[in-house]
């Protein structure tokens, strides 16, 4: 039996199972594509669920959500229309200027009702307020009184040099 497992630093893998891996993450991606109506769908670079007018006059989250998931990807792409003059859409770098992590705290109507700082970067401690100014700018987020309580979410911000961020929850 063990000739069918390949030793890799002092554990056991099957390789038909990485394989499966692969297929199913994959797969999930195409699915996820296909959720998101892919790339051609309602302008480019508009965030699905957004209207192509970016600013403080337009809705926060649009449409019904059915999972928290669901709501913070929409929240992250409310974030990043709203602030998209601080905000980068491509892949980003391998080393970072700073990660702050902040925990949203939500009214029913998708006000704020706190922000909590979850994780303070090492250096560059003043991407925490930029990453805070920017939740501030983009609420509200829409009615969350339809998913269970307590009615918050967590965003991490990956900084680049530039002092621009993308929100995690689009990467």
């Amino acid at each position: 039996m063990m000739s069918e497992y390949k030793r890799v630093r002092g554990f056991a893998a099957l390789p038909a199972l990485a394989g499966l891996a692969v297929i199913a993450a994959a797969a999930g991606a195409l699915v996820g594509c296909a959720q998101q109506g892919g790339a051609g769908s309602k302008g480019e670079g508009t965030p699905p669920g957004a209207s192509s007018s970016a600013g403080r006059g337009s809705p926060g989250v649009q449409g019904s959500v059915r999972s928290w998931d669901q709501y913070r990807e929409r929240a992250g792409q409310r974030i990043a229309q709203v602030n998209a003059d601080r905000v980068y859409l491509d892949t980003p770098p391998d080393i970072l200027l700073a990660i702050p992590v902040l925990e949203i705290d939500l009214n029913a109507d998708g006000s704020i009702r706190r922000i909590n700082v979850l994780r303070y970067p090492r250096q560059a401690r003043d991407t925490t307020q930029l990453a805070i100014d920017a939740v501030k700018r983009a609420a509200p987020f829409g009615d969350v009184s339809n998913l269970p309580k307590p009615w918050r979410f967590a965003e991490t911000f990956l900084y680049r040099d530039d002092r621009k961020f993308k929100p995690r929850s689009l990467d």
